[in-house]
């Protein structure tokens, strides 16, 4: 019997020990070395009034919740974890879009009650998409930086069989970081169309989760491991 695969998680902690651990129900071994590291940024001017929060990762709400007590204002969630990271963290009124920056945008568009609202998303330095253009018209979103993302300069461990990216910023870390020599043969899966981007020309099998979550990114890697090595 071959020995289980092993797979490498490049998510920042705290994120990276949760997705090991369900990694390890798949039965599989889990390799934990981040290229990213969450820094908390320093906010020195107290946030205009807002109707709602806007959350477009678990790490965002960590930040914001470490600097203010406030948790009536209403939270729209990119996702169903950040959702549920924003109900465990004691804010009453949670929306969920259930995917991506487009299915959050498409959510708040769709809402009559928000027509007009002031929206406050605390997020990385550098976000991933301008959530204030796509709901132009409708409603506005400031965005507050609270946290950056840094690369750990981790290599690559030796022996991965798999690869999971959680993030663009993510796949760019591991395009930085892994030579040609140690992308031959390696398999990749991504949570996103935009995560997997980075590496289509270092890697030859790249699989994208059906939906931008952890559980579709997790049904993909075993399908992903049902195929050899180099499969499309």
């Amino acid at each position: 019997m071959s020995p289980p695969a092993r797979v490498w998680i490049t998510r920042a902690e705290p994120g990276a020990a949760r997705t090991a651990a369900r990694v390890r129900t798949l039965g599989l071994t889990p390799v934990v070395a981040p290229l990213l590291r969450i820094e908390p940024l320093a906010v020195e001017t107290p946030p205009t009034p807002h109707d709602a929060l806007v959350f477009t990762s678990p790490n965002g709400l960590a930040a914001w919740t470490a600097i203010s007590p406030d948790r009536a204002a209403p939270v729209l969630a990119v996702g169903d974890a950040t959702a549920r990271a924003a109900q465990a963290a004691g804010f009453g009124v949670v929306r969920s879009a259930g995917g991506d920056l487009n299915d959050l945008a498409a959510l708040i568009r769709s809402d009559p009650a928000l027509k007009g609202a002031r929206l406050l998303h605390p997020g990385a330095e550098t976000p991933a998409g301008d959530l204030n253009a796509l709901v132009a018209g409708h409603a506005t979103v400031r965005a507050l930086p609270v946290y950056r993302a840094v690369s750990t300069g981790a290599q690559a461990p030796d022996g991965f069989d798999v690869v999971l990216i959680h993030s663009p910023r993510a796949g760019r870390a591991l395009a930085d970081a892994l030579s040609p020599d140690q992308a031959r043969g390696r398999q990749a899966c991504a949570i996103s169309a935009a995560a997997a981007a980075p590496l289509t020309a270092l890697l030859a099998a790249i699989a994208v989760a059906a939906r931008p979550d952890e559980t579709s990114l997790l049904a993909a890697l075993t399908a992903c491991l049902g195929k050899p090595p180099g499969a499309v």
